[in-house]
């Protein structure tokens, strides 16, 4: 048997090609579905089935994309909802390819019909494929349901970890849905493989009762936060979405740029963080490729237009794809460097090391220090006096922020507050951006504190 993870960055989604015999099965599989259409051909390999754990929320899945080019039977979970492709699976199901089988497990939690799929080796449990259910280090989170419902999704993955995997034995190889840095676990650890046997010895969760994982589960899972797109990601997984990233994408002279501007559209600028600090088309975003997976869905509206200032434009709209976001009008032609030849105004952000930083703290005490970071990254780690709005929280409470505040911006190393100063530019409002994180923090107006544990 054949098994190869296809790890989509930004979402941290991992999804599975699993090959016996000259068939192939795909579990999950992310919208842009060209990689497990080669992988197949270079193996000389059909596949003949796509499988989803459970109704996706953070990115779309291209089941009805990937069936549509290889004529795979495409079976889905969540059966009670209304798919508009494939058919349900049940539980105790099997899908056969060449002489192996995947067998369904309903495993209720994450959402009430997820699915793990189980391979077994002469009879015994060898691999499970556990989707949203368990991670390394951590599990689902439980929160996406109907309101008031987390507690009881959180009763009920308890008990599919406890009555279902986990007697599966400790030997079993796990392969779950998503890696570190998910919007879809609080704490996933960093272990690219994993056991039964090492959740059990690793995972913090999975040696609590039922009434303290409930609680802690829920706590966790609400603590992350549901970004808007969401709701348009249930609806696309629903419907079956398609989408081809073999097309080409248009091209935008400034002018047409300038003209989707003004009828709403957004520029979202993918390239570094430095390049965008030192020349930006005036009002775009700035979402950095490797952020962009993670943050547009927090900060921009899937329902608007988009255009790309982009070092690579195809990589970056198919990965704006993969999370709903296909009206991408087009990329702007020559880059910054078109741009700027053409006469337009450039934007830029004045950018401090950290101790530059400090040092204008210490000597100006009108300057206003945003830390965009999370809550739980000031709690353990904050600076003195400094105003913290999360970044996703920051396009709903400007207002918070005087206008006549000077304002400096932090994070951890200087990508979300770039983020930060370009919907801030957007606003109107002149910022400077702290490079450099909290390495070399030495305020002594606003200096760094450690809070300890309780």
């Amino acid at each position: 048997m054949f098994v190869h993870r296809i790890e989509s960055p930004g979402v941290a989604h991992w999804s599975y090609y699993v090959e016996d015999g000259g068939e192939a099965v795909v579990i999950d599989p992310r919208l842009d579905v060209g990689a497990y259409v080669d992988l197949a051909r270079e193996r000389g390999a059909r596949i003949v089935a796509v499988v989803e754990t459970h109704r996706n929320e953070d990115y779309v899945v291209g089941s009805a994309e990937l069936g549509a080019r290889t004529g795979a039977d495409v079976r889905h979970a969540d059966g009670f909802l209304d798919y508009r492709y494939g058919t349900a699976i049940e539980d105790g199901d099997t899908v056969l390819f060449g002489s192996a089988t995947l067998e369904a497990l309903h495993t209720p939690g994450h959402t009430p019909g997820h699915m793990c799929y189980l391979v077994r080796n002469g009879g015994m449990p060898w691999m499970l494929f556990s989707g949203d259910l368990l991670f390394a280090g951590d599990t689902g989170r439980v929160d996406l349901g109907p309101p008031d419902s987390a507690e009881e999704f959180a009763t009920a993955m308890y008990r599919s970890l406890h009555e279902r995997v986990l007697p599966l034995g400790d030997h079993v190889v796990l392969w779950p849905a998503h890696g570190a840095g998910s919007a879809c676990g609080s704490s996933i650890a960093g272990r690219p493989y994993t056991t039964i046997g090492m959740e059990r010895a690793l995972n913090p969760l999975l040696g609590l009762d039922e009434r303290s994982f409930v609680r802690s589960t829920v706590d966790r899972s609400e603590a992350i936060g549901r970004p808007a797109y969401f709701a348009l990601m249930e609806k696309l997984n629903l419907d079956g979405h398609r989408f081809d990233e073999r097309r080409a994408l248009p091209v935008l002279d400034p002018q047409g740029l300038e003209t989707l501007m003004d009828e709403g559209g957004v520029v979202v600028d993918t390239r570094s963080a430095e390049c965008y600090l030192a020349a930006h088309v005036p009002g775009s975003v700035a979402l950095p490729h490797a952020m962009l997976g993670a943050w547009a869905g927090w900060l921009v509206d899937p329902e608007t237009p988009l255009a790309l200032v982009s070092d690579d434009p195809m990589r970056d709209a198919t990965m704006l794809a993969r999370i709903g976001f296909d009206d991408v009008r087009g990329v702007l032609a020559g880059g910054m460097e078109r741009w700027e030849t053409s006469g337009r105004a450039i934007g830029s952000v004045h950018v401090l090391d950290t101790p530059g930083a400090c040092r204008r703290l210490d000597a100006h005490a009108i300057l206003r220090v945003l830390d965009v970071r999370s809550t739980s990254e000031v709690e353990e780690l904050g600076i003195t006096g400094a105003r913290n709005i999360p970044l996703p929280e920051l396009p709903s409470r400007l207002d918070e922020l005087a206008d006549e505040d000077p304002i400096v911006i932090f994070c951890g190393s200087g990508r979300r507050s770039t983020i930060a100063a370009s919907l801030l530019e957007r606003h109107g409002r002149r910022t400077e951006v702290v490079l450099g994180g909290t390495r070399g923090w030495s305020s002594a107006r606003c200096p760094l504190h450690e809070v300890s544990p309780a």
